[in-house]
């Protein structure tokens, strides 16, 4: 029996992996950004340990889901699942001047990983998405480009899956790993998705608590609990440690060795 940390799991994907889990005998504690969202959270996993509240797009709000997930103790998996699509017209930006983009999906993750008690098991959630974007870590927050949505969205997915590498390598003792949950009906992926959105939750939560020798690796990429084949850049040590110095300028924290 685990216990099992899920961000961004109020709706949609990390919800799903949180009744999957509870269902299978683990304790789930979930994270949703306001009251309302815990709200929502409560209602489709009432037996959940906790929610933990923090809008993650912000420092400020990270430090503080941190600190509350701290204060729970130790989880033995985090499942890093908060993130926001690839529909956003123009940069929207946080309070810290970040695009929304890379703010919650690229920012909160590392800041979570630095901060949290160091869990056995971590797992991000990436996308197919990052097969066709590139390292940019001249301009990662895009205070120089000229805005895509789709591209940042990309290129924000390509740095977690670098990020789950990164940990892998500097943290032996921890499995961590990255998913392709796939393209699925959820209110990010929208209604035109073509994937089964009842696989998109199972690989996540047979990273985080499954006994299956095939769930205890790390540093690889999974689509539908099979390993894929990722972006070649998200293997490469130099453009992680880029990236990790890179988040540590936003953020102010350092990853631990």
């Amino acid at each position: 029996m685990s216990r099992v940390f899920i961000t961004g799991s109020s709706e949609g994907l990390g919800l799903m992996a949180g009744q999957l889990l509870h269902a299978q005998g683990h304790h789930v504690v979930l994270h949703a950004r306001n009251a309302v969202r815990a709200d929502t959270a409560r209602r489709g996993l009432p037996q959940a340990e906790a929610i933990v509240l923090g809008d993650v797009a912000t420092l400020r709000g990270m430090h503080e889901v941190a600190r509350q997930a701290n204060d729970l103790g130790r989880f033995d998996a985090v499942i890093h699942n908060v993130g926001i699509g690839y529909q956003e017209q123009r940069r929207t930006e946080t309070e810290d001047s970040l695009p929304h983009v890379f703010a919650i999906n690229v920012l909160a993750p590392y800041v979570l990983t630095a901060l949290l008690q160091r869990p056995a098991r971590l797992v991000y959630l990436s996308s197919g998405m990052h097969l066709g974007a590139s390292v940019h870590l001249e301009d990662p927050a895009w205070r120089e480009r000229r805005w895509n949505g789709s591209t940042a969205y990309a290129e924000s997915k390509l740095y977690d899956l670098m990020l789950a590498f990164a940990v892998a390598r500097r943290w032996p003792q921890v499995l961590s790993n990255a998913v392709h949950p796939g393209w699925v009906a959820t209110r990010m992926g929208g209604a035109g998705a073509t994937d089964v959105l009842d696989e998109g939750h199972r690989t996540q939560a047979w990273l985080a608590a499954s006994d299956d020798p095939a769930a205890l690796v790390s540093g690889q990429y999974f689509y539908h609990q099979r390993p894929a084949d990722p972006n070649p850049q998200a293997r490469r040590t130099d453009l992680q440690e880029g990236l990790i110095a890179a988040l540590t300028g936003f953020s102010g924290i350092t990853l631990p060795q």
